[in-house]
Parts: structure tokens; C-alpha cells; sequence
């Protein structure tokens, strides 16, 4: 059983597997001679009817020289093993990592996260057993027959032809086993991926589900893909315990078969007892390597099927990107729609003009749009219609490159890296002198709270969790000024964070807009007021523009969100102050 992709994708695995082969085959070599010396001895012994101590001496000092080659060999057989599949996992993990910032942004519109993590954990575990145990098994379970019976037939003919025609039925038994096998493991693997999925997305939503109190709902959904998975997962042991019942079956069988016929030409003087204990003890080692193979199939079965879920994101295609760098920056839409997957249109005939350095803000109720424009716009999203022009070249033409070189986007969850805070701050400018990171440090307030840390080297857990929501942001904000692209768009970055973060933010943008283009998505409309021309978005349509003055006196959408977000803010300062 092949993969023939896997090994094309793997060239360099064929020199470890090569060589683990021929030193099993060695190991073998070393068993044979092993063997027909305790049976030279065991016969001398028999004939003489007393021990030769010379000869037991030196079948002694064969058995120890033998014993070490073998024990050598077996032991740089584990080494090659473990060459090719640290080789194999490390190639695919960066083949699959490749594939993704190839697709870009947008990764996660055509391959789940949790899939992803699957496949490059325990899909690409199993491909070890697949390159390291497998594949040079089965080389050795076709060489390891073929020596045994040259050997031994200048032994005993008859008895090593029987042994060698019973050889076959192990491969055939797994012949018989892999096409049910491999649709029953496609099965495990698509119910392991959808449990993987129920438990990642309950896991990041649990909060929300004890606030509505749907974690029983939820467990209860996640219950019935665990009893799916569970199901399948026992079709797959019974399946393997059958399998391995009869492999075991026809080598113990074959085994002693050869064996009987061994004894019988004995008892009829046809051959000695040397010849006959060269077949008692040998015999095993004709069906012991296919023995082996058989169990290594199951999991090398696993294997291809995880191997056919990799290969699946591995020929996600990838959207035709463009090859243009962004000359000017003038921002036009025209006329353009979108929607997700098998969804009504989130946008529907929106145009707008954003002019080079102006401070424009998106406004609306939620799901009127506005994050869905900012996708499209930082080119995350690029199946829209109608045209998206930067400097007046459509933003489909544009390279990723150059889009990543001139728009940076700010939203509320940044992701932090494990590290320190100049290891964060250097992924937007890898050669920044230790005074711009304190610059833009000071910049977002920052720069105290680490002077009375460890400085630029203290440490950032993963997602930045021993930092406060207020600092995460603020350590993001600083990043992305570090950047210092000429485009910048802030989705709702000021959203759960404390007041004191969000003035400070705040602050950081309208200091920006002096010198970029700032496109601002916030739900709190005090934080537009100053914006240049605010867009109201309403059912993915442009109801209307205009400054923050212009549109408070026509009494419309934005006016009245406004009050009421006003009204509400006045109340909870009374509702405070009264407390």
C-alpha cells in the first residue's frame, strides 16, 4: 500500500527508509548466524551425546558478536526511522503553514481552525508511523522470506516451500480488509474533525453560553458527536482485532505447518537434527515481518486517511491575487456588494470616497455592514462585487504585499505573541532602534507601565493574558503605529476597555489623522464627532454622510443613535453618582 503523493511530496525520506531496510536485513543476517550455531551445537551435542566445550566456546563468542551486530544495527535502524519521520512532520507542518498565508487573511472563510490544528497535530503524528514503521516494513517483509528460504532450502526443501507458499496469505488478508478499511477511517476522521470543531467552538464560547444559559443545550449537542466518534472509533478496534486475528492466524498456522513437516522428515530419517531445529527455529522469521506489517497497516491506514485530509487543505485553491503595488491613496467603492456563503447580501450597492489623509468613520447598527466593508477594505474578503480602487487600481490587481505595506487594521482582540513587548513590537518593524519602540511606547501611554516592569523585555504571556483588556489594546495600538503605513483602519478598537485605555487610544488616532488616512468603526459615536465625513450604513446600504454637525441636523438614523447612546450615558453617570 502506496501513497504516491506522500512520497513525491518527501523525495528526501527515500535514502532513511532505504537504509532502515537494509538494516533490518542485516539484523537478519545476524539472527541466521546466531541460530546455526546453537543448532550446530545443539546436534554435535546430540551425536556426541556430550557437550563440545570448544565448540560451545565459540558458538559463545558467535552469539556475542552476532548479539552486538544485531543490537547495532536494530539501534541505527531506530535512528534512520527517526530521521525520516522528524523530516516527514517537519515538511508537512511547513507545507500546511505555507498553504495558509498563501490563501492570506482570509484562511478562515474555506478551512476551519480546528481542522487546521488537527491535521498538523495528530494527522501529521500518524504520517510518522506511516514513513518511520510502515514503509520500510513493508520493504523488509518482501526481502526477509526470500533470504529465509534461500537459507534454509539447502536445509530442508520441502519444509521451507511450505512456509514460503503461506507467506502470501498475510498480504492478501490485508488486501482483503484495506477498501473497507479505508472508507471506515474517512468516517473517523471527518466525525474526529467535527468533534474537534463542537469543542473549540463551545470552549471560546463559553462565556456567552453561561450568560444565556445554553451550556446544557450545547453539551448535549457535543455529547451526541462524542457518542458518534465514540462509535466509529469501536468499528475501528473491531475491525484491527479482527484483522490482527487472522494475520495471527495464518502465521502461527504457516509457522507450524513448517514445522510439522520438519519433524515428520525427521522421524523418517530424511533429515537431521540440525536441519530440523534450523526449521523450528527459523520458521517464525518468515511470518514475524509480515506479522509486523500487518499491525503497522491499521495505523498506516489512519494515516492515509489523515494524509487525505491534509492534502485536501493542501489543494484549497487559492483566489487569483494581484501583482500591482498601490501608487496613490484615494479610496473609491463603487457600487459594491457582498455576501458570506449561502447568506443574504451583507452589502448591496455601497459607494463611497475616502480622499488620501482624511478621517472617515463607518457607523450603524450592528450588522448593518461596517466590519465587512472594513474586511473588504484591508483585503481579507475579495469575492465582492462592483470595484474597490486604491489609487485607482482595483484592489483585485493589488499584490498582498503591497496591500499589507500600505493598510494596517486595528480591531478589539489583536492578537499578542508569547514573548516580551519589544519581540511584539518589532513583528511591524523588525529593525527598530530600542528609542522608536519607546516612542510609540509613549505615544499610547504605555512606556510607565514598563519602566516599572522589566522594561521593553517584559514578558507577554500567549494572547497577552497577563495583561489587562486596556493594555492589550494599547500594546496593539502601539504596534500598529510602529507600522506606519499610510492607510489605517480601526475596528471597534476601543470596544471593552476601560475608560482611561479608550481615551488614551483615542487620543493616538485623532494625533493620527493629522498625517494618514484613518477609517474608524466604533460603536460609541462620541469617538466621530471629529471625523471628516461620517458614513451611516444601514441594511448594508449608504443611508447617508456628512460631518457630525451636518448630520445631527437632518433628525435621521445617526441623530437619533446618537441621543440615545447620550441619554444612556447620562443615566449611567446619575445611576453612578446616585450608588
Amino acid at each position: 500500500m502506496f501513497h504516491k503523493r506522500l512520497l513525491e511530496l518527501a523525495p528526501n525520506i527515500k535514502k532513511y527508509i532505504v537504509a532502515t531496510v537494509l538494516l533490518q536485513w542485516f539484523s537478519l543476517i545476524c539472527n541466521i548466524f546466531i541460530m546455526l550455531s546453537i543448532c550446530v551445537l545443539i546436534d554435535s551435542t546430540y551425536q556426541n551425546r556430550t557437550i563440545d566445550m570448544s565448540l560451545a566456546q565459540k558458538t559463545g563468542g558467535i552469539i556475542i558478536l552476532f548479539g552486538i551486530l544485531r543490537f547495532l544495527a536494530n539501534l541505527f535502524s531506530s535512528k534512520t526511522a527517526f530521521q525520516s519521520s522528524k523530516n516527514v512532520k517537519r515538511l508537512l507542518r511547513e507545507k500546511i503553514y505555507t498553504k495558509l498565508t498563501q490563501i492570506g487573511t482570509s484562511y478562515k472563510d474555506k478551512i476551519s481552525t480546528a481542522e487546521v490544528v488537527q491535521i498538523s497535530t495528530e494527522g501529521v503524528n500518524q504520517l510518522e508511523i506511516y514513513f518511520s514503521q510502515y514503509l520500510p516494513q513493508l520493504f523488509y517483509s518482501l526481502i526477509a522470506p526470500i533470504t529465509l528460504f534461500f537459507v534454509l532450502s539447502t536445509i530442508c526443501f520441502k519444509a521451507s516451500v511450505v512456509l514460503l507458499l503461506c507467506v502470501p496469505f498475510i498480504p492478501l488478508s490485508i488486501i482483503a480488509v484495506q477498501k473497507f478499511a479505508k472508507k471506515l477511517l474517512s468516517k473517523y476522521w471527518t466525525a474526529y474533525t467535527d468533534l474537534g470543531d463542537s469543542f473549540l467552538e463551545n470552549l471560546q464560547g463559553m462565556t456567552t453560553l453561561k450568560i444565556y444559559q445554553a451550556d446544557e443545550m450545547k453539551q448535549k449537542e457535543m455529547n451526541g458527536n462524542a457518542e458518534t466518534f465514540r462509535k466509529i472509533t469501536m468499528k475501528v478496534l473491531a475491525m484491527q482485532l479482527n484483522s490482527i486475528s487472522v494475520m495471527d492466524l495464518v502465521a502461527y498456522g504457516g509457522a507450524s505447518m513448517g514445522i510439522l513437516l520438519a519433524v515428520l522428515e525427521f522421524s523418517h530419517d530424511k533429515i537431521g537434527l540440525f536441519q530440523t531445529m534450523a526449521i523450528i527455529l527459523l520458521s517464525a522469521e518468515f511470518f514475524i515481518p509480515l506479522r509486523l506489517l500487518g499491525s503497522f497497516f491499521h495505523i498506516a491506514m489512519n494515516g492515509m486517511a489523515a494524509a487525505d485530509k491534509i492534502f485536501t487543505v493542501l489543494d484549497t485553491p487559492i483566489s487569483q491575487k494581484g501583482t500591482e503595488t498601490i501608487e496613490g491613496l484615494d479610496i473609491l467603492l463603487e457600487n459594491v456588494s457582498f455576501q458570506y456563503e449561502n447568506e443574504k447580501k451583507i452589502l448591496q450597492n455601497t459607494s463611497l470616497k475616502i480622499p488620501k489623509n482624511t478621517f472617515i468613520s463607518l457607523v450603524g447598527k450592528s450588522g448593518c455592514g461596517k466590519s465587512t466593508l472594513a474586511g473588504l477594505l484591508k483585503g481579507a474578503l475579495m469575492d465582492y462585487k462592483g470595484s474597490i480602487q486604491i489609487g485607482g487600481i482595483e484592489l483585485k490587481r493589488l499584490s498582498e504585499k503591497s496591500l499589507m505595506e500600505s493598510i494596517t487594521f486595528v480591531n478589539h482582540n489583536s492578537y499578542l505573541f508569547q514573548g516580551t513587548i519589544a519581540y511584539n513590537l518589532r513583528m511591524a518593524k523588525p529593525d527598530a532602534t530600542d528609542e522608536e519602540l519607546y516612542s510609540v511606547l509613549q505615544r499610547v501611554n504605555f512606556l510607565d507601565f514598563i519602566q516599572n516592569e522589566k522594561g521593553l523585555e517584559t514578558p507577554i504571556a500567549e494572547q497577552g493574558s497577563n495583561l489587562s483588556g486596556g493594555q492589550r489594546q494599547r500594546l496593539a495600538l502601539a504596534r500598529a503605529l510602529l507600522h506606519n503605513t499610510p492607510i489605517y483602519i480601526f475596528d471597534e478598537a476601543t470596544s471593552n476597555i476601560d475608560a482611561e485605555s479608550e481615551a488614551y487610544i483615542m487620543k493616538a488616532i485623532e494625533q493620527l489623522t493629522k498625517t494618514k488616512t484613518v477609517i474608524l468603526i466604533s460603536h460609541r459615536l462620541a469617538n466621530v464627532v471629529n471625523a471628516n465625513c461620517i458614513y451611516v450604513l444601514d441594511e448594508g446600504r449608504i443611508l447617508q454622510n456628512g460631518t457630525h454637525n451636518e448630520l445631527m441636523e437632518t433628525h435621521s438614523l445617526y441623530s437619533q443613535l446618537f441621543n440615545q447612546q447620550k441619554s444612556l450615558e447620562e443615566y449611567g453617570k446619575g445611576g453612578a453618582q446616585y450608588a
